[in-house]
Parts: structure tokens; sequence; C-alpha cells
């Protein structure tokens, strides 16, 4: 479950392959530092490789958006999987994640 982090011009975070309940902790633990450490204003998640995952994705999104927030910085989701779409839509966050 590797986080991959790039650099361009804005910061960018790449998500693994899965991100369900019993994997969310250690997801949200491993991308947390390298993640708030991005310079910048916006980092950028990159959700492409995301297929294996269920509600606790949005939370583990969420709580990203929150300390970014609290930095200063803003979370912009990239490549989202249309069903983590239609999840955070179902949830009513769609608007909190700009694609």
């Amino acid at each position: 479950m590797a986080v991959t982090m790039h650099t361009a011009s804005s910061a960018a975070a790449v998500l693994s392959a899965q991100l369900t309940m019993p994997v969310a902790a250690q997801v949200l633990a491993q991308l947390r530092p390298p993640v708030l450490a991005q310079p910048g204003t916006t980092v950028v998640l990159d959700a492409q490789a995301l297929h294996t995952f269920d509600s606790s994705a949005v939370a583990v999104l969420l709580e990203l958006r929150r300390q970014l927030l609290a930095q200063g910085k803003t979370l912009q989701l990239a490549h989202p999987p249309q069903r983590l779409q239609q999840l955070v839509a179902l949830y009513g966050v769609a608007e909190l994640f700009p694609a």
C-alpha cells in the first residue's frame, strides 16, 4: 500500500489501489506526513489507481482535507474513479473535493 509523492507545479500524492476500513488508518498514517509537508497551497491527490474502497475512503479524504485546511491548503482530487465520485456525492461532500 504505497503512497507516492510527485513534484510538480502543485504538490501531488498518489493513492494506492486499496482503501478499505481494515487499512484506512494505515493509509492515513502513510499519507499524512508527506501530504502535510508539501509546499504550495494546493495538494493534488491522484486517485486513479484506487479500485477497492469503501466509505472509509471518504473519511480518510475528509480528514486529510481538514488537516490541510488547518495549514491554509486545499485538497484536490485528480482522476477519481466514478464510484468514488458517486460515494462522495451520496455523503453530500462532493463540493469539498474539486476534480
